[in-house]
């Protein structure tokens, strides 16, 4: 199936409207949400469809929801595409063994920061931060598990100077 809800969207798929789990979360106001499910049960298409509401990637892609629930709601209508968002999925990360699935998941950590490089042009960010940024952009091969845990905090921290904003991490 596809798992892309922009994609799902703009060449009209067939879609079963799950924007009320938006809501769902915005109202409970939790700090993190698990979401386990069996394989195949639209965990990565729901991830997607969260990504496309909040992050400022799409803030200009409101199309993408019209005409489903969570667009009759002016409320949400003025949030869509206001936060940053980390969007890291690791469906793709497949391996034999510990070893080289931690290279996958520390690949997918570069692959978000290179997402981010524009970063390393504001002014909002110190010149320490901007270094710490290009070492995780350089170090992949070599990075450590504690630098690899470390960055993603780093990640949000340089996204929230940036934006004035917390940060939404998927």
């Amino acid at each position: 199936g596809i798992e892309n809800f922009r994609e799902i969207r703009q060449d009209n798929f067939y879609y079963v409207d799950k924007t009320k789990l938006i809501k769902q979360l915005f109202a409970s106001g939790g700090k993190v949400n698990l979401f386990t499910r069996p394989r195949r049960f639209g965990k990565t298409l729901n991830m997607s469809m969260l990504n496309c509401f909040f992050s400022n990637k799409y803030a200009d892609r409101g199309d993408l929801f019209e005409g489903i629930d969570i667009w009759k709601d002016s409320g949400y209508r003025q949030i869509q595409g206001t936060y940053p968002v980390l969007y890291l999925s690791f469906a793709s990360v497949k391996a034999d063994n510990v070893s080289d699935a931690k290279k996958q998941v520390k690949s997918r950590i570069v692959s978000l920061y290179q997402d981010f490089e524009y970063l390393l042009e504001n002014e909002k960010l110190m010149e320490s931060e901007k270094m710490a940024y290009r070492h995780i952009l350089t170090e992949m091969a070599e990075m450590d598990d504690v630098t690899a845990c470390d960055s993603l905090n780093y990640l949000c921290r340089y996204l929230e100077h940036a934006y004035g904003k917390k940060v939404i991490i998927e």
